[in-house]
């Protein structure tokens, strides 16, 4: 169920191969930058890689492009199955991290308490 063995190599890929703002998130909220909390990346909970999750307090963290404006249906099928998991979900556009980062990492902040 986490970090299925079968998606090591896609969640390698997934690191390897980041986007300019998850390269920039991720600075912003490893080494316990947020709330003490330890975050990780690329983590796969059940068929889903999560961009970013928290087990602590089971916060995903999804980054999303372009490729998110017609892929509703999905992101929804996706946070079902999280929420189903007891695992809570924020997103945010890539543009948001690129051009807002301080906003977004007080967000993350709020919502990364016990």
């Amino acid at each position: 169920m986490y970090n299925d063995q079968l998606q090591k190599d896609r969640r390698r890929e997934l690191r390897k191969n980041q986007t300019e703002a998850e390269k920039i998130f991720w600075q912003e909220i490893r080494n316990r930058k947020v709330n003490n909390l330890k975050f990780l990346r690329q983590y796969s909970v059940g068929p889903y890689i999560l961009d970013f999750f928290c087990p602590e307090i089971r916060l995903a963290i999804e980054l999303d492009g372009k490729q998110h404006e017609n892929a509703r249906e999905y992101d929804v099928e996706r946070e079902l199955f999280l929420k189903n998991k007891d695992i809570r979900t924020i997103r945010f556009w890539n543009e948001k991290i690129l051009k807002d980062i301080k906003n977004v990492l007080k967000i993350v902040a709020e919502n990364a308490k016990f």
